[in-house]
């Protein structure tokens, strides 16, 4: 399939704030996070779930005034820039200061300004290609993000090893080879990418925004597709979250710290991202042939089989294998999720229903972890947490196998150039 430019700039801004979620969420900033006194790395869930749920509440409201006509790429470009920014600015933090709070508070910013622009770069995607091409872009993007994201943090990991491990000069570093990737892969989408369908402007933009929403609500049953969607999406992507955040620690519970040092650690991530290179677009490829509604039925029941792998690991080249189990499936079901649910969706309103994808995303991987605490609690053993979030996937899928193979939305789809 050949990309247009349009195509190609969209995707390569995945290929550029990827390297946030890698570097940052996942990686380096735990570490660093960790070096500082009397705080732990685990804490930082408290202030993820801050940024979530502030963006969770906020997705909505901005999605619907971003419908507006040149609305979309104004917000997109403040929440990148937001997050941009503040990815670099987490460089001159340094344990040694002390500051941990400013630390966190620019963590808090780069996760809105990441968040908050993924809403209009995931809608823009009804605005760079067709429905029939949409699996295949989609993937695209995850594809090529997880693999380019691998070279901002490859030179990041060198960096450290070279420096040090345990020196904090190596992360900050990274912080700022992230935003500099981040920023220069978004220029393309800047420059390229126009917002096509949208509503037209009126007189009172921000009340008659809210008018839409609630009509939305109201009419939702106008909509049965799009809400059976997102609530089998909030269970399947709850456990592909849990199992994305949680899989080193549980890895460390079971096998002990002692096995587990920090460079595999990061050594089995960098595993996740290159073997989601190709299997992403395997998923996009597939789709093609046998639809994203079977594939991302296949993608649940990879996730369940991880689960019950993983009840069996008892050695480090364990987790390597469950990594490339997870890596396999990680990218597919999550950029077909987004193809099938721009599918679904009245294109003009693209924002507005992202905004409630969004939502649905940010409060997804809170029953997951709590399960696993569950478990862990009654059983004793960290072993049988990762059998507590089945049940979420196998929610997902019963939910999910009732909705259609394509689109099935009858709102308004008109191209205006």
């Amino acid at each position: 399939m050949k990309l247009s430019k349009e195509e190609k700039s969209w995707i390569l801004y995945d290929c550029g704030n990827s390297a946030y979620s890698m570097a940052v969420t996942t990686a380096l900033l735990p570490i660093i996070f960790g070096m500082f006194d009397n705080v732990s790395s685990m804490d930082l869930g408290y202030f993820n779930s801050i940024a979530s749920i502030l963006v969770a509440v906020m997705s909505p409201i901005l999605g619907t005034i971003a419908d507006y006509k040149d609305k979309k790429k104004r917000f997109f470009i403040f929440f990148a820039a937001l997050g941009i920014m503040a990815t670099a600015s987490l460089a001159f933090v340094s344990p040694a200061s002390g500051e941990w709070q400013l630390l966190v508070l620019f963590y808090i910013l780069s996760a809105i300004g990441f968040a908050g622009a993924n809403i209009f770069y995931d809608s823009f995607i009804v605005d760079v290609t067709q429905d029939e091409r949409m699996d295949k872009v989609s993937t695209r993007g995850f594809a090529f993000g997880y693999i380019f994201s691998v070279i901002p943090f490859g030179i990041s990991l060198a960096l450290i090893y070279v420096l040090g491990m345990d020196k904090a000069i190596g992360y900050q570093i990274g912080f700022l080879i992230t935003a500099l990737w981040w920023g220069l892969l978004t220029v393309p989408l800047l420059r390229d990418v126009k917002q096509r369908h949208y509503v037209e402007p009126d007189p009172r933009p921000v009340a008659n925004s809210f008018r839409r929403l609630g009509a939305t609500f109201a009419n939702i049953r106008q909509h049965r597709v799009v809400f059976i969607f997102l609530l089998a999406y909030f269970f399947y992507i709850d456990g592909v979250d849990t199992i994305i955040k949680m899989v080193v620690p549980y890895a460390t519970s079971v096998l002990g710290g002692e096995d587990l040092d920090t460079f595999t650690l990061l050594g089995i991530l960098l595993i996740i991202q290159i073997i989601a290179f190709p299997c992403a677009i395997l998923y996009g490829n597939l789709a093609k042939k046998y639809s994203a509604r079977k594939m991302i039925i296949f993608g649940i029941f990879t996730y369940i089989f991880s689960c019950v792998a993983a009840f069996f690991i008892t050695s480090v080249w364990h987790i390597f294998i469950l990594g490339a189990l997870i890596g396999s499936a990680q990218g597919g079901i999550q950029a077909l999720s987004r193809s099938y649910f721009a599918k679904i969706i009245p294109k003009d309103n693209s924002n507005e229903f992202f905004g409630f994808y969004n939502i649905f995303g940010k409060f997804a991987a809170i029953l997951g972890p709590a399960l696993m605490s569950l478990a862990t609690t009654l059983t004793g053993d960290a072993s049988y947490s990762i059998l507590a979030i089945i049940p979420l996937f196998l929610i997902g899928f019963f939910v999910f196998i009732t909705l259609p193979e394509g689109n099935s939305h009858g709102a308004s789809n008109r191209t205006r150039t």
